[in-house]
């Protein structure tokens, strides 16, 4: 078996679950400034794949990158941290 080689993997928190099998998660991180040397909060939000329907908004899940399953779904997820709501 040949190996993938390394897929970026994020944690972020459930925005959106209102399509089947797909979840939008929302991923902070904070990047620092090159001349201000301030903290700024980035955020991106990522469709991925929820093949069983399972994470609802306000899930803290864990997504992977893979091959792209639609237009704009190119992440798995592959655990359900924690569920606040």
């Amino acid at each position: 078996m040949t190996e993938r080689g390394l897929r970026k993997k994020l944690v972020g928190t459930v925005v959106s679950n209102g399509m089947d099998k797909t979840a939008v998660v929302l991923v902070e991180r904070l990047t620092k400034h090159p001349s201000y040397n301030k903290y700024l909060k980035k955020r991106a939000k990522y469709m991925a794949h929820d093949s069983q329907n399972l994470c609802r908004i306000g899930d803290k899940v864990k997504i992977i990158e893979s091959r792209p399953l639609s237009k704009h779904k190119r992440w798995h997820i592959i655990e359900r941290m924690s569920s606040e709501g």
